[in-house]
């Protein structure tokens, strides 16, 4: 039964299935959102979200009997505890009033598609990796936000007070510039002041219009290309970075997993072992009989 586990575990086909299977999944959820779907065949699918968690229930049950017996070895890997958490969500006590949840709960079977596709949990691992750095390079674009959040509310608070009153609005517009969301709207509001440009039906808000010229693009020029340009390849190079990682640890478990001997390589082995000592047997047995020749020559000789 171990032996039969282990095969179907390891088997590609068998690696395929579920990923149909989760593909499936994806495509129920999907037509779950129609109502229209769930009044006509909402009995089918509901039959068939019944078969898909019986076959990752059974999934999950060959894993672990592939493992035995130190089935608590298959959680070691943290896909594999991933994997059971979802199944096990699924039997979860929630009554029939948070149905939503459960169809939540049940969305994230298509997360599975990270484990079944490896490049795919090679981004995943990345960002993970990633995530360490990327606290540090968030830190410095926070420093850059405040840092310009506050001259802006020092230099245009006055002229635009819809985008610049204080300092929350402040990093609220900044965060749409560096999302270059109509950044040039906000630059021209200070380039011309508010009562040359943006405030058309709000005049009443542009009580002290005042324009910067020239430090108003100097500002925001200087703001998109530190936030965007420079941080955003600063996590690029750490997500990079991440994947490089990444990339050696699964070659690494590769060479783990083919470094690890099935039973048909240990028989092969053994087999050739046993070849090469019978050929010793036989080579030595042929010394010692040379060697009783020369003795018996010797002892004729002597009489």
């Amino acid at each position: 039964m171990v032996q039969i586990s282990r095969k179907v575990s390891e088997s590609g086909v068998f690696q395929n299935f579920i990923t149909i299977v989760i593909l499936l999944t994806a495509v129920l959820v999907g037509v779950e959102t129609y109502p229209v779907m769930i009044q006509k065949y909402g009995d089918l699918l509901h039959a068939l979200d019944k078969i898909i968690l019986a076959i990752f229930v059974l999934e999950i049950v060959i894993k672990l009997i592939a493992k035995w017996p130190k089935p608590q070895l298959f959680f070691n890997d943290a896909w594999n505890i991933f994997d059971f958490a979802i199944v096990a969500a699924a039997f979860l006590p929630i009554d029939a009033q948070y149905v939503t949840v459960l169809r939540l709960l049940r969305l994230l079977r298509v997360l599975r598609l990270v484990r079944a596709l490896p490049q795919l949990r090679i981004l995943v691992t990345a960002l993970l990796k990633s995530i360490p750095s990327m606290f540090y390079v968030g830190i410095f674009l926070f420093l850059l936000f405040y840092i310009y959040a506050v001259a802006a509310v020092f230099l245009f608070s006055h002229n635009d007070p819809i985008h610049f009153r204080d300092l929350p609005q402040a990093l609220i517009s900044l965060f749409r510039a560096v999302t270059l969301e109509d950044w040039t709207d906000l630059m021209y509001i200070q380039t011309y002041g508010c009562d040359g440009y943006g405030y058309d039906g709000k005049e009443h808000l542009c009580t002290q219009p005042q324009a910067f010229p020239v430090l108003s693009p100097l500002f925001f020029i200087s703001f998109v290309m530190m936030g965007t340009m420079i941080v955003l390849n600063l996590f690029i190079g750490v997500i990079m970075n991440g994947m490089d990682e990444a990339k050696e640890e699964m070659e690494a478990e590769g060479m783990a997993s083919d470094d690890t001997p099935t039973p048909q390589d240990e028989w092969k082995k053994l087999e050739k072992e046993m070849k090469d000592l019978e050929h010793r047997i036989g080579s030595i047995r042929k010394a010692m009989a040379i060697q009783n020749a020369r003795e018996e020559e010797r002892k004729a000789l002597g009489r």
